[in-house]
């Protein structure tokens, strides 16, 4: 009896000892079975370097967050998990932390640049711009940097605002307003010009104590100060029912003819048309001598043309209502 029992005994164990031998062998064997890789060492390389070597490794990157530090530049690794030399299996993440740069970065030299190409350099490099302010110079084109703070090369925390100032262009002198009374029109524009002032409105008005075709009135009046670029309200005395002042009617239209003197060489006709307190360039090309150029015009308001040969004024003509 006790001989049987040792024997069953016997027979359990061993059953047992084969079945666990066999199942240390089945594991071992697929666990042996799947391909393994050594985790390279990311720190300090740059993310497109890190992205190539784990992918060549068939491992997968994961950037778990980005952190400040003064030894690793900018997009270069800081940390990563797995450790380096760390065995795993294919396909398995490596997460990594990437460096932002340094906490702290020089301020670049902004003078001279646009407002544009300012503010695309501070991005670059984590800062902000602060205030705008504005002045006149002789020397920096407008929208232009003259100066900033705080200066160039001091060192500065990122996310700093950087406060501009800004060029406006060169100051403009004031004058005395000439006066344009008893003027033609072609001689009001010349000397409007030729002083850096722009021509804008130009009106009719008859009045029987002034004669015919001069200027009556302007805006600003003579005498009052003005700047350079300012626009001059013109007022020519003129009968507004003249009819004769262009060629024939089309509905809602008129019709402007200017012919070339005949000679040798081409010139440049700029024709210009004022309306609506608008200055509106008709024409701006090179015409052949004789050659004959028709414009045309709004009907049902007053018109001023302006005729420039070679930039040189050389003609003018008023269509009325």
């Amino acid at each position: 009896m006790l001989k049987r029992t040792f024997k069953i005994l016997l027979l359990f164990l061993l059953f047992f000892l084969t079945a666990g031998i066999c199942s240390y062998f089945a594991v071992t064997f697929v666990i042996k079975s799947e391909d393994t890789v050594i985790v390279p060492d990311l720190t300090g390389k740059d993310i497109i370097y890190s992205l190539e070597i784990l992918s060549s490794l068939n491992l997968n990157t994961k950037v778990t967050g980005t952190n400040y530090s003064n030894n690793i530049p900018k997009n270069h690794v800081i940390l990563q998990e797995p450790e380096p030399g760390s065995i795993i299996k294919i396909n398995r993440d490596v997460r990594i932390i990437l460096s932002k740069g340094t906490q702290t970065v020089p301020v670049p030299n902004l003078e001279n640049l646009s407002i544009q190409q300012a503010q695309i350099i501070l991005e670059e490099n984590g800062l902000t711009t602060g205030f705008f302010s504005k002045t006149t110079n002789s020397t920096v084109n407008k929208d232009f940097i003259i100066s900033q703070s705080p200066l160039s090369g001091i060192i500065i925390e990122r996310g700093t605002k950087i406060n501009l100032l800004v060029s406006t262009g060169k100051f403009r002198e004031q004058f005395m307003m000439m006066n344009l009374s008893g003027l033609s029109l072609d001689e009001a524009i010349i000397s409007i010009e030729s002083c850096g002032l722009k021509t804008g409105k130009i009106k009719i008005n008859y009045k029987k104590n002034i004669p015919l075709n001069v200027i009556c009135e302007q805006t600003p009046a003579a005498g009052f100060p003005v700047k350079e670029k300012s626009v001059i309200d013109l007022v020519i005395n003129r009968k507004s029912d003249n009819k004769n002042q262009y060629l024939f009617n089309i509905k809602g239209v008129k019709l402007f003819r200017y012919k070339v003197a005949n000679g040798f060489l081409n010139q440049h006709i700029r024709i210009q048309m004022n309306c609506f307190g608008m200055n509106i360039n008709l024409y701006n090309k090179f015409m052949k001598p004789g050659e004959e150029l028709w414009s045309i015009i709004p009907k049902n308001t007053d018109v001023s043309i302006f005729v420039y040969e070679n930039n040189k004024l050389v003609k003018t003509e008023i269509f009325t209502m």
